[in-house]
């Protein structure tokens, strides 16, 4: 029988917070224009190099500082305002993006491409630990699994609109150059918003800091098996079915449907996620969440080798929303559940850990389609991903039975 908190399910409870609503709106508009940067970062560079290997340096640039630094950056997050934190990382973000359209207005050198990229790098790195422990301080702790869902649903909606804005401009003004100056645009906006934000006090941490200290969320998401199981299950299974990397190649290549149609393949896995992540916030709490995560990770790979084989444009870009929808649901689960079972002192530092988890699978997955798809063929590097990613799945299961036994969320 349903307890009377499933029948008062409210699906709307974070946005009743004002704070959250302002929060979620910036940040929407902010990672549209990001999620526009990505696409136009992605085109120029294949535009003027023509090989895939390029597309996977994107990553790498990206992922190395993010490494270097979200560790020290969790460990920050818990001493100090979060906030604070957050307008630092994003200045840096939009000092990124001024490079970007410089460089590409003025046809600079590729590897100034890279530079800007390596500074968005350390930004993301310096923010991901703090933006994702300031939600706690948004919303009640009885709001915070339906905030997980609305946060989750406003970046697949970015998503979704982002990669299409961007590949009709670039298709309309024939340069990426005014999708990088649209992202300059979209980041003060957040900047100004985040301004406006009023946060719940914390308690920070009273521990000094130390490497103890820094490698403490390491030590707590180790003993947390469910927490290790989820992330390590989603830090895989992207790392190895990165088909989104090699999205130019194949609206170039294989497909042959130009900026336009890269515009829309970005889009497409948004657009699954979108529509699953709304569904999610209309429902109660996903009642077998372990099984549910193993089931959800199993589609993403078959979803990945489906759109691998795809000579039809149509039919890729079902896969691809399926790759979304699927993949929604892993993020969900995984990121409620890393939030709610860390303690509050420790959120930023558990954060850092579950942020490298995420670039890695993202970032350093770009990086290894990319030079997978150099060697192999796009074809095979996609496929072999779809293919690992079942592996992936069956090896969690068997190392960690608790996940498999996990129930309501």
């Amino acid at each position: 029988m349903s307890s009377a908190a499933e029948f008062r399910h409210d699906p709307y409870a974070a946005l009743r917070v004002p704070a959250y609503r302002r929060f979620l709106t910036g940040n929407l508009v902010s990672t549209i224009g990001q999620q526009m940067q990505t696409v136009a970062v992605g085109w120029e560079l294949y535009e003027r190099t023509g090989k895939a290997i390029t597309l996977g340096g994107v990553g790498l640039a990206q992922f190395l500082p993010m490494l270097l630094l979200t560790l020290p950056a969790g460990s920050i997050a818990d001493r100090y305002d979060r906030k604070r934190i957050v307008m630092i990382a994003v200045a840096v973000s939009l000092l990124a993006s001024f490079g970007l359209a410089f460089v590409s207005a003025s046809h600079g050198p590729v590897m100034l491409v890279y530079a800007c990229l390596v500074l968005t790098g350390i930004a993301r790195g310096l923010q991901m630990p703090a933006r994702q422990a300031l939600l706690p301080q948004l919303v009640s702790e009885e709001q915070f699994p339906n905030a997980v869902k609305w946060s989750s649903n406003a970046f697949q909606l970015s998503a979704m609109l982002g990669p299409a804005l961007g590949g009709f401009i670039i298709a309309a003004f024939h340069s990426a150059t005014p999708v990088f100056v649209v992202n300059v645009v979209a980041t003060l906006f957040y900047l100004a918003v985040l301004a406006t934000v009023t946060l719940k006090r914390f308690v920070p941490s009273s521990k000094g800091f130390s490497l103890s200290q820094v490698l403490a969320g390491v030590g707590f998401v180790w003993r947390t098996k469910i927490i290790l199981a989820s992330i390590s299950l989603d830090m895989f299974a992207v790392l190895l079915g990165g088909a989104t990397a090699l999205m130019p190649v194949y609206a170039k290549d294989i497909l042959k449907v130009g900026a336009r149609g890269l515009g829309w393949m970005e889009a497409a896995p948004a657009i699954g996620a979108f529509l699953m992540t709304l569904a999610l916030t209309q429902l109660p709490p996903i009642q077998k969440a372990g099984k549910t995560l193993l089931w959800a990770v199993i589609g993403f790979g078959l979803a990945t080798i489906g759109f691998g084989f795809s000579t039809w444009f149509p039919l890729s870009l079902v896969m691809l929303g399926l790759l979304g929808a699927l993949d929604s649901i892993s993020m969900v689960i995984r990121s409620t559940l890393v939030q709610t079972l860390t303690p509050d002192d420790m959120r930023g530092r558990v954060s850092a850990v579950n942020g490298i988890f995420i670039g890695t699978s993202n970032e350093l997955g770009g990086f290894e389609s990319g030079v997978a798809a150099e060697y192999l063929g796009a074809k095979i590097a996609v496929v072999g991903g779809g293919i690992g990613t079942l592996i992936v799945v069956g090896t969690v299961a068997w190392l960690f039975p608790d996940l498999r036994r996990y129930g309501k969320l």
